[in-house]
């Protein structure tokens, strides 16, 4: 999928963090790019965008989902790419996991991403055309201790996509998800949970990355157009990933290191 000067793109996520860094350098490429918010008015960080036009869309909502693609079938007449990156984050131990917390995440991480792409392959498939990027984590492909509902989320979305991948590639589809460890973002803004000890080594990993949303933006850009599928943009995912598939002894050794560190009564 080659990203070219007038490419028909849709950001979910798109106030902040990567989905904003996506909108800007989508912006730069010469995209035509919708990018989307919950907030009802539009954000500071988008209104100076060329190029770029703002509509409201939780993706937890069927109407704002089916009133997007109304939009973008009457402007554009189709859509080229598909970046489905709204997410917000939750961990801790299972047992101060409630489960409101667990349908939360999963409203959005998951079934946002469902939404979105029931709502367009249908339109990419009349045009037999078109490319889906679904955002996960590395956490996706791993699953360290106290982040159960957030490992299985992303998880989801992994298996989501690659199903997908299947399914829509003899229609022209290619589908890729995005699987990143920590960089930084707002996401600590969104964190939730009881477990006060697991919200703070998040965070502590999140703002203490030397990485940025924009270095994550290049990386997912470049890789989109080499229709790369499972999007690994960061050296500690790659090793991460290979110990869990080729060193499944280490990786495990690993993960019981990591929970030993946690702790076990705080």
């Amino acid at each position: 999928m080659k990203i070219t000067p007038g490419s028909r793109t849709l950001v979910t996520g798109a106030a902040s963090g990567l989905g904003l860094a996506l909108v800007q350098q989508l912006a730069e490429r010469g995209c035509t790019v919708l990018a989307t918010d919950v907030h009802a008015e539009v954000p500071a960080s988008l209104a100076a965008l060329e190029a770029v036009t703002y509509r409201t869309l939780d993706v937890t909502s069927d109407v704002d989902w089916l009133s997007t693609r109304d939009w973008v079938l009457e402007e554009w007449d189709g859509l080229d790419l598909l970046f489905n990156n709204a997410g917000v984050a939750a961990g801790g131990r299972i047992e101060l996991t409630e489960m409101d917390q667990w349908q939360w995440i999963v409203d959005i991480n998951l079934l946002g991403v469902a939404r979105g792409c029931r709502t367009f392959v249908p339109i990419m498939k009349e045009a037999g055309a078109g490319h889906v990027v679904n955002t996960a984590s590395a956490a996706g492909l791993v699953h360290p201790p106290r982040m159960s509902e957030y490992n299985a989320v992303k998880a989801a979305v992994v298996a989501l996509s690659e199903t997908l991948l299947h399914e829509l590639r003899p229609f022209g589809i290619e589908v890729s998800v995005i699987c990143p460890t920590f960089f930084k973002t707002n996401l600590t803004a969104s964190l939730r949970g009881k477990d006060a000890s697991a919200r703070d080594a998040a965070a502590k990993l999140i703002d203490g990355s030397s990485r940025t949303a924009d270095d994550i933006a290049r990386i997912v850009l470049r890789k989109v157009e080499k229709d790369t599928h499972i999007i690994l943009t960061d050296r500690e995912g790659v090793v991460a990933y290979a110990a869990k598939r080729f060193l499944r002894p280490l990786y495990y050794r690993e993960m019981a290191k990591a929970a030993v560190r946690m702790g076990r009564k705080d």
